[in-house]
């Protein structure tokens, strides 16, 4: 299966829109782990059933979980996928910053050798 890495802005907004919210992050950690019925999450948080629902609706929005009818249940999936679209944005985020960090240490290295440089010029006898 191919992942599709490049995100609308749309979809970058949902997703970090979804995962902003600690009962939805919770909620995808463990549907990562097995896929779960709308029930048993609800019973797992001190909140209504509605509420629940709601969380997995903007999850399900994000593409971030899937739902699926299977009898009279709901069952609650991960969607991995997503959650490495996800990451690979904010790879590029890291490597953006860790290239300014590496550029920043480049020109301070710079600064701190001409310094040496001159402190050593300096106390160096001339023989005066």
């Amino acid at each position: 299966m191919v992942v599709q890495l490049e995100l609308s802005d749309d979809e970058v907004n949902r997703i970090f829109r979804a995962l902003a919210d600690a009962t939805r992050r919770d909620i995808v950690r463990r549907t990562l782990v097995a896929e779960i019925t709308v029930s048993h999450l609800a019973d797992s948080y001190d909140m209504s059933f509605a509420a629940v629902q709601k969380h997995i609706a903007v999850l399900e929005e994000a593409r971030l979980v899937t739902k699926e009818p299977r009898g009279r249940e709901r069952i609650v999936r991960g969607a991995p996928d997503r959650i490495r679209q996800a990451q690979h944005l904010l790879d590029e985020f890291e490597l953006l910053w860790r290239s300014r960090i590496d550029r920043l240490d480049a020109l301070l290295g710079e600064d701190a050798g001409a310094v040496a440089s001159a402190d050593h010029d300096t106390s160096t006898p001339t023989g005066e």
